[in-house]
Order: structure tokens, then C-alpha cells, then sequence
């Protein structure tokens, strides 16, 4: 296996742009036995690195925020490792995509909040960016991208309407002026 080349956001959103209600619910989602490109995007990927918000939220929704075969990790500076067995609790961004960079492997999902989101694209870790347009608008919720934030250009590198639902798969390639900071 190869070392890892991308690290991705993919995410449905809302039509107006709320990745989840306020309350971090996310139940606007099309449950369709369409394909989504979810199935295809998770066998691409064995690390999932998440927000705490997210993965309390979905705690609390019954998951146990471990995936067979994937490692987590949960971003956050409250919650403690021997809470929290089957995932990894860290807080230094750069230092855990360098780390999974350097290993072989799948490509890194960043799933988990817009503040989340926020803080990678700053620091120039995410390679792309897959979001399906959901055909709903929410009115209030937590943004794709939390502000404020620094303008991110965007190339579009792949579209596919979901007929029966009317989700729109919209793929990123996020083009920084200076690069991302790849360390291989």
C-alpha cells in the first residue's frame, strides 16, 4: 500500500450551506437506497479524523464513534483518551496529517464541523473538498465552513445529480496560493 495522498472533507450540506441543525442533528439527510458515492468515498478512506462536537453528537445517537478497519480521531482539548477506548483523542492538526502521511495507507476523511473545516483548510490540509447539495433549506444551522475564515478557491473536479433525491455531488480540488503543506 502507498502513503497517503489526500485528505478530504465530505459532507452532505443544505442548499443554504448548514452542514447540521443547531442542535448538531443531521437528519435532513436522504435516506434513499440511491448511491451517494458514500459507499465508494468510505472504502477510499481508513482514518477518520473528527470534530468533539460530532462525535458527541453521534455518541449520543447510539454510535460509538469506532469504524472496523478505520482509525479515529477525535479533535478536542476537553475530553480525556481513557474516556474515550476504540478512538484517539489528539489536538494538533498538522502534527497528526504529517503522521498519517508519512504511514502507508488509504486516504484521511476529515468528517466533523465547520469549526473543524475551518481549522485544516487554514493550516492548507485538505486536498479536496466533496460536498452533496442536499435540496433543502434549514434557515439556521452549523455552516460547511465555520466564519471567520480566509477566502478558499476552489476547482471543481467532478459533478453527478442524484436523480431521486435531487442531491447534486459536487467534488473540490482546494487550490492554495502558496501550496498545501504536504510532508512526505
Amino acid at each position: 500500500m502507498s502513503a497517503r495522498i489526500r485528505a478530504s472533507v465530505f459532507v452532505g450540506a443544505s442548499v443554504d450551506g448548514f452542514i447540521a441543525r443547531p442542535d448538531g442533528a443531521f437528519d435532513f439527510l436522504p435516506d434513499s437506497p440511491e448511491p451517494h458515492g458514500y459507499e465508494e468515498f468510505f472504502a477510499s478512506v481508513d482514518a477518520l479524523l473528527m470534530g468533539r462536537k460530532t462525535y458527541e453528537v453521534g455518541k449520543a445517537a447510539g454510535g460509538g464513534g469506532s469504524e472496523p478497519g478505520m482509525q479515529v480521531f477525535i479533535f478536542s482539548r476537553t475530553l480525556r483518551q481513557e474516556d474515550h477506548p476504540g478512538v484517539t483523542i489528539v489536538d494538533d492538526p498538522e502534527k497528526v496529517i504529517a503522521e498519517l502521511r508519512s504511514k502507508p495507507g488509504k486516504d484521511i476523511w476529515l468528517w466533523g464541523g465547520g469549526s473543524l473545516f475551518r481549522s485544516f483548510v487554514e493550516l492548507g490540509l485538505v486536498d479536496t473538498v466533496e460536498v452533496g447539495v442536499i435540496p433543502v433549506l434549514l434557515g439556521e444551522g452549523v455552516p460547511l465552513l465555520a466564519s471567520p475564515t480566509k477566502r478558499v478557491t476552489l476547482k471543481l473536479t467532478g459533478h453527478k445529480l442524484h436523480a431521486k433525491t435531487g442531491t447534486m455531488g459536487l467534488e473540490y480540488a482546494v487550490q492554495y496560493a502558496r501550496g498545501p503543506k504536504r510532508r512526505r
